[in-house]
């Protein structure tokens, strides 16, 4: 039976993927989720690995190549319970190398832990404001930061280089919208203010990690919405059939539903539902979740895909309008670019077909009409047609499914929302 208590999907971003991973880690074990006789396996195996200090770690990084290069490459969710929310903990890749996968979990989590280290010369990161900005634009509406590292810090939980951290993260994140903010000093590896108050860092009388993430607030489910789940994975399993998974984000499933997904253009009826192996009488928003749908074949549809009740389809679109704001482009970019967009968990390459106008981002008034190329720092309206069929909404509709990121040359871009559509 699933939990009562409201469900929140957590994920943890940030640059340093080790320490970030180790906090999870860490917060799971102190909070009882994963037996000391683990850790202790772990620790041994990592110490013949070369990888001493790398245990917390592991409880996230499963992957043979995850704990050789001591890198997360994939999302990992796991669930676990405070005293007042159940929570579904998604571990993002920090790597710059799979920051496509941290696009797919930002796009699914109603909260962040953003993770900066405080040893010197780290901090805030070029990566620490590429994944704040990310979560900003993707939707994610309350953070708690973690300055981690604290016992790495010279001298050891200095309150100073705490000060110098947390004053350059609160600047960023105010400049990218963000408004109520915690910030809880921590170390991840020792253990330090995650679950319970250290007399490392007296100095601090805030919240522990545990507490921020107590104080989040739920958001609204906005279930009288059209059904859409975007399909993150496919399995087929052996006396149960073909199982999609994904987040429902708008809108109720229940079995015996009729379902579409699209633009595969597949039907089925949904058999069951199950979140966290355990069986579901109906899906809500937020929740993360495997249904089997009978009439499907593994193979006749795919992550991207998003699935919706036949009576209210999700739109396929031939080209769209979008607001997007350009972010991190090393020259400029004009009519005929074509980078690829991250909607949901659909990735698909676009052209930006015409530039319409840009904007003054203070008051959304128009400062030019056509121009010829858009640069860093500028925010526009484009028109859009997608290389291949693509499911995507108005922001204005359906806003879960009408944000998304652009990336190219292994980093994003730019990013925007859906203004408007043409239907395929």
């Amino acid at each position: 039976m699933a939990s009562q208590k409201p469900h929140l999907n957590l994920i943890t971003i940030g640059h340093v993927d080790h320490g970030k991973s180790t906090l999870v880690g860490r917060l799971l074990y102190e909070h009882g989720e994963i037996p000391a006789h683990i850790i202790e396996e772990y620790r041994k195996e990592a110490e013949q690995k070369g990888k001493a200090t790398f245990e917390f770690a592991w409880v996230m990084d499963r992957f043979k190549e995850e704990r050789e290069r001591g890198v997360t490459i994939d999302l990992a969710h796991r669930k676990f319970e405070t005293d007042k929310y159940y929570f579904t903990l998604i571990d993002a890749p920090g790597h710059r190398d799979f920051v496509k996968n941290m696009i797919t979990g930002t796009s699914q989590a109603d909260a962040a832990i953003l993770v900066i280290s405080a040893r010197e010369g780290e901090g805030v990161m070029e990566q620490t404001r590429e994944h704040a900005f990310l979560a900003r634009t993707l939707g994610v509406p309350q953070m708690v930061v973690a300055i981690n590292k604290m016992d790495a810090t010279s001298p050891p939980y200095s309150e100073k280089r705490y000060n110098e951290v947390k004053a350059d993260a609160e600047k960023l994140l105010r400049s990218i919208g963000f408004k109520d903010i915690s910030f809880v000093p921590i170390s991840g590896y020792k253990g330090d203010n995650v679950t319970k108050p250290s007399p490392n860092m007296p100095w601090y009388k805030g919240p522990t990690l545990l507490q921020a993430l107590d104080a989040f607030k739920v958001p609204e489910k906005p279930i009288n919405k059209p059904l859409r789940i975007p399909v993150e994975d496919v399995y087929s399993i052996t006396g149960i059939g073909t199982v999609p998974v994904g987040r429902v984000e708008t809108g109720v499933l229940k079995p015996g539903d009729k379902v579409i997904f699209l633009p595969a253009d597949k039907q089925g009826d949904v058999k069951s539902i199950e979140m966290h192996h355990e069986p579901l009488q109906q899906a809500e928003p937020g929740d993360n979740i495997g249904f089997n749908v009978r009439g499907i074949a593994k193979n006749d549809i795919k992550r991207g895909d998003v699935c919706g009740h036949l009576d209210s389809p999700p739109t396929v679109v031939k080209a769209f309008t979008a607001q997007i704001i350009v972010l991190n482009h090393p020259s400029v970019i004009a009519p005929g670019y074509k980078p690829v967009f991250h909607v949901h968990t659909a990735q698909v390459a676009c052209r930006i077909d015409e530039i319409v106008k840009t904007l003054n981002p203070k008051d959304g008034t128009t400062l030019k009409e056509k121009p010829d190329f858009i640069k860093n720092g500028d925010v526009a309206i484009v028109k859009v047609i997608p290389d291949k069929p693509l499911v995507i909404e108005k922001v204005s509709e359906i806003p879960q499914l009408g944000r998304f990121a652009v990336r190219d040359m292994g980093q994003t871009v730019a990013a925007g929302q859906c203004i408007d559509l043409e239907k395929r």
